[in-house]
């Protein structure tokens, strides 16, 4: 249903979209003494709790990838009815338990960070409290590490669940890369340096 030249509108739009949206809502923080970068204004507040967190961050992507590997899942059966050849229905297969993997994962790496942000921009931690304020940020970078793990754990989670991607990354590592890093080793060692010991002339 989409050309190359309306994917790459669409996602000129999107960028776009994403960095003045970034930029109002940047603008909105405030540093307070008591609890120190927070959100000030009571309307992006609002804004944060009930639709960017929930919604544009959480439930929407989790929607949209939800539903492609739905219709993935969908193809897949609908292609194991027909007839074609076992190697393209395997490969179909391995393609559609990457992708609900990946979509598993996306949930719950993410959903638990989205949930901290709601609750920390309505009853953001006073510094006045030392251990409160201590924990929410222990329990803040915690949770943005596991959410930071969902854009680093595509390839090990292909590896798991794709035996031919597996293969791919073999072939790429050990017969591609290490015979570059042996011979270039090997050649390293294997060097003639000459000495220039140039006894002088007795007259």
């Amino acid at each position: 249903m989409c050309t190359l030249k309306l994917g790459r509108y669409v996602t000129f739009i999107f960028v776009c979209f994403a960095i003045i949206h970034s930029i109002a809502l940047g603008s909105s923080y405030d540093i307070q003494p008591t609890f120190g970068c927070v959100i000030s204004d009571h309307t992006w507040v609002q804004y944060s709790t009930y639709f960017f967190y929930p919604v544009l961050v959480g439930l929407l992507p989790i929607v949209i990838a939800s539903s492609f590997s739905i219709l993935a899942y969908r193809n897949v059966r609908h292609i194991v009815r027909r007839q074609l050849p076992i190697v393209r229905r395997k490969l179909d297969q391995q393609m559609t338990a990457m992708v609900l993997m990946r979509v598993i994962a996306f949930v719950c790496l993410v959903s638990s960070y989205n949930a901290y942000r709601i609750y920390a921009t309505n009853f953001p931690p006073s510094r006045s409290m030392p251990m409160a304020y201590a924990i929410g940020r222990l329990l803040q970078t915690i949770l943005l590490s596991i959410n930071n793990i969902n854009y680093m754990i595509s390839s090990y989670i292909f590896i798991i669940f794709s035996s031919r991607f597996r293969r791919q990354v073999e072939i790429v590592l050990v017969k591609k890369c290490w015979q570059r890093y042996k011979y270039w080793c090997c050649s390293i060692n294997n060097r003639i340096e000459s000495e220039n010991n140039i006894e002088p002339c007795n007259s």
